[in-house]
C-alpha cells in the first residue's frame, strides 16, 4: 500500500459513497486509477465493506452503554468476531490494561441491553465483564 492508496482510503472513510471521478480529482489521478486501486484493496481484503455513519443525536432515544470484557488466553480475535455478529454492538476497541477489549453497545431499553448483555456474556472465551450505561454525554 502506498501513499495514494493511504490518501485514497482517508477519502472514502470521509464520504464512502464519493463518486470515482471526485475520489479522481481529489487525488489528481485518471479515474481508472481510482478503480483499478478500489478493486485491489477489495480483493486483497484491505477494504472489507462500506457503511453508514449517523450523526450523534439522530439516535438520541437509543441507550448506550460501554462494556469492558476481559478474554481468556489468546481467544481475542474469535471473541472480536463474535462480538461484530451483535446487533447491539457499535463499535469495538481493543485496549491495554486489565481489560482486553472495550465494545460500545446501544439498546432501546434496559430490557434490551439485559438480552445485549446475556447473549455476549456467553460468547466463549469472555471471562468478565463490566458495563456502565451512559447517563449524559458533554459537548466541547
Amino acid at each position: 500500500m502506498d501513499d495514494t492508496d493511504r490518501r485514497l482510503i482517508g477519502l472514502l472513510r470521509n464520504d464512502a459513497r464519493a463518486s470515482v471521478a471526485s475520489l479522481a480529482k481529489a487525488l489528481g489521478v485518471a479515474r481508472g486509477t481510482v478503480q483499478n486501486r478500489m478493486s485491489r484493496l477489495g480483493k486483497n481484503g484491505t477494504i472489507v465493506g462500506y457503511t453508514v455513519r449517523l450523526k450523534p443525536d439522530v439516535e438520541e432515544q437509543r441507550m448506550r452503554a460501554f462494556m469492558t470484557v476481559s478474554v481468556e488466553g489468546n481467544q481475542v480475535d474469535s471473541v472480536l468476531k463474535a462480538l461484530r455478529g451483535d446487533p447491539s454492538v457499535a463499535a469495538l476497541h481493543s485496549t491495554n490494561g486489565r481489560w482486553d477489549i472495550v465494545a460500545e453497545l446501544r439498546a432501546d431499553s434496559l430490557e434490551g441491553f439485559d438480552r445485549a448483555l446475556a447473549r455476549i456474556r456467553l460468547v466463549e472465551g469472555i471471562s468478565q465483564t463490566e458495563t456502565s450505561l451512559l447517563l449524559s454525554t458533554f459537548k466541547f
